[in-house]
């Protein structure tokens, strides 16, 4: 199912952040330049809405996933967040 063709598609709203699936290599690179391991990352679950659209688009998203979330800031431009994508 694409993400165009569901009732509706909440990181099209105003309030909700960009959601971004980062690829294996990408991960480890963020890590890596962090000094952080997967298990540091705050959480989000497979259930959120966020990760259910990234479903649509990207297929299957397994455990332990890296999700990259781009905040909107008046004072810093933007604000970017990784989370650790876990079951439920």
């Amino acid at each position: 199912m694409a993400a165009e063709n569901i009732s509706f598609n909440v990181l099209k709203h105003d309030l909700v952040p960009e959601h971004h699936l980062l690829t294996e290599d990408e991960a480890v690179a963020m890590l890596n330049r962090k000094g952080m391991t997967r298990d540091q990352l705050p959480k989000i679950r497979k259930s959120d809405p966020g990760i259910k659209i990234l479903e649509t688009i990207h297929g299957p998203i397994d455990e332990g996933r890296v999700v990259k979330i781009v905040r909107k800031s008046e004072t810093a431009q933007e604000f970017v967040a990784y989370r650790l994508v876990t079951r439920g």
